[in-house]
């Protein structure tokens, strides 16, 4: 397993070593020593998936302290253009964002910590996306920023993606009011 340092600290590329045959294929998707090696030393208390059609934007979401969550995120079917934006006050890349293609042949994963906006738009119809949550879903400290605001300028690789109402209304980030620390 290789882990890949981004450009905003914390947030991480692990790239599983798979083992393929003409039977298929066979990777560790985690192992708890190799990720507390990494300074992943989170506990997973909840497993989400999602299946979307290709087109749909999923974003920009995150849950505010004292729900806030990592994450731990990779696809199974499919592909995703995955986002992660930082809102942790004082980081030196705060307001910063970046971005993996994310797929089931590649069978890498990403590693959001706490303190990150995170969003993916589905390339593939049918895609399926998983992710391991250090904290249970709180509806009531969920927060969203816009997926296109333009101060932001994320490259989605698409003009008119599917999105949900609530998404449709998202903050912008000018607007938006961190209760993230570095």
């Amino acid at each position: 397993m290789e882990i890949v340092k981004t450009k905003i600290p914390g947030l991480l590329i692990i790239k599983p070593d798979v083992f393929e045959d003409d039977r298929g294929y066979f990777f560790e998707s985690y192992n708890r020593d190799k990720f507390v090696d990494a300074e992943i030393d989170n506990i997973f208390i909840q497993d989400n998936e999602s299946k979307s059609q290709k087109g749909v934007l999923r974003g920009l979401h995150f849950q505010n302290p004292p729900y806030d969550q990592g994450k731990l995120v990779r696809v199974m079917k499919g592909a995703v253009i995955d986002v992660a934006l930082d809102i942790r006050k004082n980081s030196p890349t705060y307001g910063q964002w970046d971005s993996i293609e994310l797929s089931e042949s590649n069978k890498m994963m990403y590693w959001i910590p706490p303190g990150m906006a995170h969003g993916f738009v589905t390339l593939e119809d049918e895609t399926v996306f998983f992710y391991k949550c250090t904290n249970l879903y709180n509806k009531a400290s969920e927060g969203s920023i816009r997926w296109n605001d333009p101060d932001l300028n994320i490259d989605w690789g698409i003009s008119e993606p599917i999105i949900s109402e609530k998404d449709k209304i998202a903050p912008f980030f000018k607007d938006f009011k961190s209760r993230f620390e570095f």
